[in-house]
């Protein structure tokens, strides 16, 4: 069976699997007794990948189906320090899994020139707090990677995030349908991005490493001092008719409170 490395964000981890993406997906979602327990935000890695921190070799040759013929679904390589020791060039599709275990795949493209004045980001990895910035993803990556500032990552993966009426006149513009409890605080942190001359606010240090799909403006970003990789979101048509049971299913969890709604 052929052997597939993935780069895992909840939580970061690195691990060989013989399952094909949807299935591992599935695995990460849900386990062994196919119950639905948490999301599963992960990338495929190039097979050839090698270094040195990590024991690939050994973790492949474990990874070996069971005496019954099952795939094995995963052998841990790596669960410390992993984003920052997988290069961009190796880091492949990125696929978004509900709690459902339904499995969106997204392609990278060149990042996007963005017109508004102000953002939300979602941190992932390896830390995850909301973050209020004046800077663009692409500014924003290269900043908070920049190892001359006092607080810096080797790398890091967050998504855009919707902010509404808030993006362009954060005291006047309406919060209306955002996925936050208290807009209030939004708006003053986004205040503060003028008022203090600041390029980041942080709204919530403490927010929980889950992601609000639906609250997603243009898509996830992964980069550092050499680039920045983009993952667009599909648009609400798109996902709406040729991923439809994903589109569902990520709906479902915001009805049942998944994301602080």
């Amino acid at each position: 069976m052929e052997k597939h490395l993935y780069l895992s964000m909840l939580p970061e981890s690195l691990v060989a699997s013989q399952l094909e993406p949807e299935g591992f997906g599935a695995y990460m979602a849900g386990g062994t007794e196919k119950q639905a327990n948490e999301q599963a935000v992960f990338f495929e890695v190039k097979n050839d990948f090698r270094n040195r921190f990590f024991d690939i070799p050994g973790a492949l040759d474990k990874c070996v189906e069971h005496v019954e013929g099952v795939p094995k679904a995963s052998v841990y390589v790596g669960i410390y320090r992993v984003l920052e020791n997988i290069p961009l060039d190796a880091i492949g599709a990125l696929y978004l899994t509900t709690r459902e275990g339904k499995t969106l795949r997204l392609d990278a493209q060149e990042p996007p020139l963005l017109e508004r004045k102000f953002h939300l980001y979602q941190e992932m990895c390896p830390v995850h707090p909301l973050i209020a910035s004046r800077m663009d993803p692409v500014e924003f990556a290269r900043f908070i990677t920049d190892p001359h500032v006092s607080i810096s990552m080797p790398r890091i993966c967050f998504a855009d995030l919707k902010l509404g009426g808030l993006a362009l006149h954060p005291m006047s513009g309406k919060g209306e349908g955002l996925m936050f409890p208290n807009v209030d605080h939004l708006r003053s942190c986004l205040e503060e991005l003028v008022t203090r001359n600041k390029t980041t606010k942080t709204f919530d240090r403490l927010f929980p490493p889950h992601v609000m799909y639906r609250s997603i403006e243009t898509g996830f970003f992964v980069g550092d001092q050499s680039g920045v990789a983009y993952y667009p979101m599909p648009s609400r048509e798109d996902l709406e008719t040729k991923h439809r049971e994903w589109w569902e299913s990520s709906g479902r969890e915001v009805r049942e409170g998944d994301g602080r709604v």
